[in-house]
């Protein structure tokens, strides 16, 4: 990638995601007093004096920990310093110098990389003879800061772009970079579907439900198309979630990937086949007017024939009837099998969701459309349309203008849309209609 990434690194709890939020300008990674509680890199651009960069926020390192978690956590720190251009190394200035940060500072001199000594949680003056201690760890004069309080900020800034590669003439603009969010029930795949379209083990994988809590951002090129796809958290049901849980503030992240997504993937046990969840899932994502494939995971686990397939397809599109214009993809996370086929239908629907359509020919469908049948007579009266005009794309989104907007019968906008794609295909995506009246006297 083009820009410079800098990983925040260090063991937990030493503010690295306070830091990271407060350079991002806004809440991207869970802040909690509990150590463990990022666990996967988390990334965001940023930008200081004309130069951006993208921060890595990683999970604390503890290097003598036997526990299966925070072991992949410290995997998953070593993945970002290995890829990145600047480490700053967190420390604690209140808890003071600790044999873990010693430990820490070993495993960086190793990487090669320039290292950033940051001394975090320094909120005052009188608290800068504890910083001293630090210049043993042989990285340098030690930066204090106060994430919390934004001291020291703008000097440790300074010192990170220092170390940015000189800029080489101008930047060719960038084409669109196509957002996927992963979305489903608590241990349905997701992580190991993202792991398998990147080829690496980006997110943690593990049997237990919860284990991704962050919306994980990862930017990746294939075939030339730039993608970014977001690992989201399980979204279990309302009533099963503590309201002041670190989980609420996870599923707050996913629903807001979604926001973001251009795609979103709406991931499925095949093993369980829709679920009430699942459907508040994909209803979600629809009202969002996002365009949508249902990724139905876990496919080689259930026992086939010639017609299961085809079955198992229109029993998912009965049960999601208000998403039936979703291609549906069977697939197997754990042996590959179809993953390629997810990333060229992301393309193939964003490139539906983007279409435009000239007035010309859109007008030219309706009238056909309205020739063939007419609106349905409410109160004595029939709904006129005199002409329509897309508004925009992602969802495709037609304005029509119409003698009287309450004239407008569900059904008749029903079939109006099934006539735009039966000639336009719009497949993955929503369609949104946007009626507004015109004033013109009625023949």
């Amino acid at each position: 990638m083009a820009k410079p990434l800098v990983a925040v690194v260090g063991r937990p709890n030493v503010g690295k995601s306070t830091f990271f939020n407060r350079i991002a300008g806004h809440r991207i990674s869970i802040v909690e007093d509990t150590p463990g509680v990022t666990r996967d890199r988390i990334y965001a651009d940023c930008e200081w004096l004309n130069r951006k960069f993208t921060l890595i926020d990683t999970g604390g390192i503890d290097p003598r920990t036997d526990d299966i978690l925070l072991k992949q956590m410290r995997a998953q720190a070593e993945v970002a310093i290995d890829t990145c251009d600047v480490i700053l190394f967190f420390t604690d200035g209140r808890t003071g110098l600790t044999a873990d940060d010693e430990d820490v500072a070993t495993m960086l001199r190793r990487s090669g990389k320039p290292v950033i000594l940051v001394v975090n949680k320094v909120d005052h003056p009188g608290m800068n003879d504890a910083v001293y201690d630090f210049y043993s760890l042989g990285l340098g004069e030690p930066f204090p800061i106060s994430s919390t309080n934004m001291l020291g900020l703008g000097d440790l800034l300074d010192e990170v772009i220092r170390h940015f590669p000189k800029e080489t003439g101008g930047m060719e603009e960038e084409a669109h970079t196509i957002q996927i969010a992963v979305v489903g029930r608590p241990n349905v795949g997701k992580s190991s579907l993202v792991n398998r379209i990147l080829g690496q083990e980006r997110s943690m994988v593990s049997d237990l439900a919860g284990t991704t809590r962050d919306a994980i951002d990862t930017a990746f090129i294939r075939d030339g198309q730039r993608y970014n796809i977001i690992d989201t958290a399980g979204i279990r049901r309302k009533r099963a979630i503590e309201d002041a849980s670190i989980e609420r503030y996870s599923i707050l992240r996913a629903l807001t990937a979604v926001r973001r997504c251009d795609v979103a993937l709406i991931v499925l046990n095949a093993e369980e086949g829709v679920t009430e969840q699942d459907t508040k899932i994909a209803g979600y994502v629809h009202e969002e007017g996002k365009a949508a494939i249902i990724v139905v995971n876990k496919w080689d686990a259930v026992e086939k024939d010639t017609y299961t397939l085809e079955a198992f397809r229109k029993q998912v599109l009965e049960d999601l009837k208000f998403m039936d214009y979703a291609p549906v993809v069977f697939i197997s996370a754990l042996t590959g099998q179809r993953v390629p086929k997810v990333l060229e239908t992301v393309k193939a629907v964003y490139e539906q969701a983007s279409r435009r359509v000239t007035t010309g020919l859109l007008n030219d469908v309706l009238a056909d459309a309205t020739a063939s049948l007419q609106a349905p007579f409410m109160n004595g009266r029939r709904l006129k349309i005199y002409y329509a005009t897309q508004q925009g794309v992602c969802p495709p989104t037609f304005v029509f203008f119409v003698n009287d907007e309450d004239l407008m019968h569900f059904a008749y906008q029903r079939y109006l849309e099934n006539q735009f794609r039966k000639t336009f295909g719009f497949e993955g995506t929503p369609i949104r209609f946007i009626l507004r009246e015109k004033n013109q006297k009625e023949d």
